[in-house]
Order: C-alpha cells, then sequence, then structure tokens
C-alpha cells in the first residue's frame, strides 16, 4: 500500500514513517501545503493521512484539491484541534476518517487498514479472482487452495493488479506505487518487468491462469473477464 503523510510536525512524522514502513507500506511525505499540493496532483496513493494546520496553508484545501481529481483514494485527517466544526467540515469535504492527536500508532494503522479496505475492497479481507484467492489480513495467496510464495513485492503487485482489473497500468504508476515517488530519478524501468515475470511464473506454476497481458509501449494489464 502506498501512502502520503501530510504532517509539519517533524517528530511525529518520523515515527509515523518508522511505524508504518515496518509493517511493509510506501510512504512518501510533505510538510508543507505547497509540497502536499505538488504530491496529490503528481503522483497515487492508497490513502493520505493529512494534519489541518500545515506551513502555508490548510490541509482541507489540499483534501478538497485530492478529491477533485482523486475521489477514490482513502483520507484520513490527523489533527491536534478537536473542534466539531473541523471534523464535519473534513468528513463533507469527503475524508473517510478523523482521528485527533495524540493517537496510538496502533491505532492509526488499524483505521488505515479499514479506510483502505472499504475505499478498494468493499471491505473484505479477502480477494477472490477466480482461482486465485488473495488473503489481505495475513499476506497469503493461494491457487485453489494451493500456497504461493510471493515476495513483499509480488504480493503488492498482485494486490495492485486485483484492484484494477481489466485497466491498463503505465510501467511507471506501478515502479511509483511499489517503489515511491523517487523512481522519477532512476533511468529505466527494467525492474518492473522482472517483479512481473517472476509473479506471473508462479501463479502459473500453482496452476492459475496468465491474467497478465503486455500493452505494447505502455505497461500491462490484470485482464479478467466480467
Amino acid at each position: 500500500m502506498k501512502l502520503l503523510i501530510i504532517e509539519d510536525n517533524e517528530d511525529l512524522l518520523q515515527n509515523i514513517q518508522t511505524y508504518l514502513k515496518r509493517e511493509g507500506y510506501i510512504c512518501e511525505a510533505a510538510q508543507s501545503y505547497s509540497a502536499a499540493f505538488d504530491k496529490v496532483m503528481s503522483y497515487t496513493y492508497d490513502v493520505v493521512l493529512i494534519d489541518i494546520m500545515i506551513p502555508g496553508g490548510s490541509g482541507l484545501q489540499v483534501l478538497r484539491e485530492l478529491k477533485s481529481v482523486n475521489p477514490e483514494t482513502g483520507t484520513i485527517i490527523i489533527s491536534a484541534k478537536n473542534a466539531l466544526d473541523d471534523k464535519v467540515e473534513g468528513l463533507e469535504l469527503g475524508a473517510d476518517d478523523y482521528i485527533t492527536k495524540p493517537f496510538q500508532l496502533p491505532e492509526l494503522h488499524a483505521r488505515i487498514k479499514a479506510v483502505n479496505r472499504r475505499q478498494q475492497r468493499d471491505g473484505r479481507e479477502i480477494i477472490n479472482v477466480n482461482e486465485i484467492a488473495i488473503n489481505t489480513k495475513t499476506m497469503e495467496v493461494t491457487v485453489e487452495e494451493n500456497p504461493v510464495n510471493l515476495t513483499p513485492k509480488e504480493y503488492e503487485l498482485l494486490l495492485y493488479f486485483s484492484s484494477n482489473k481489466n485497466h491498463v497500468l503505465s510501467k511507471q504508476t506501478i515502479a511509483e506505487h511499489l517503489w515511491g515517488d523517487y523512481v522519477d530519478h532512476l533511468d529505466n524501468l527494467d525492474f518492473v518487468y522482472q517483479h512481473i515475470k517472476n509473479l506471473r511464473k508462479k501463479l502459473e506454476q500453482a496452476g492459475a491462469e496468465d491474467y497478465i497481458e503486455s500493452v505494447y509501449g505502455i505497461g500491462y494489464k490484470f485482464k479478467v473477464a466480467t
């Protein structure tokens, strides 16, 4: 899962990043309104954590801009302000949850998972794609109940494909989702091909159909009949 954390408190930001990276998430950060605006306009995220009080502007304005371009992105407001008006305004702008500082990181983590389940998986913990079952709670994948041993990146890649069935995904989009925004500085994205090759091989060896279709000059599509 790829997250953006909009938070100007350096210590809190580091604590959140350290905790969530340890849980296996790709975490990007923005510490001002302009940085946050550039991020949400340039990249896509599964969940965005938004502090209301940030230098240069309001997190609520970032939320408004984010929802105008990517309304499906999960959003959680994190704020020291506990005023009812802020909660109401944030939720009316489209925020999916609201947590008041100080909070425990395990609670924040639980809320992130809940928002992501609601936004992308209709609240389900197990995703079924024909013979493939993906358990998002245990991170286990099976094909016809036979376990498939995937690396963390291969698991995230399969989860990303399953959430975007029949959509063409560019190599750049896949790379950014799995490795974060720093891929902008890489010379090539050949590693995407290698991970897809490995995922395809493991699924086929377990008895799954080959759902991954190459789209010439663009990227890949996880093609599933509907």
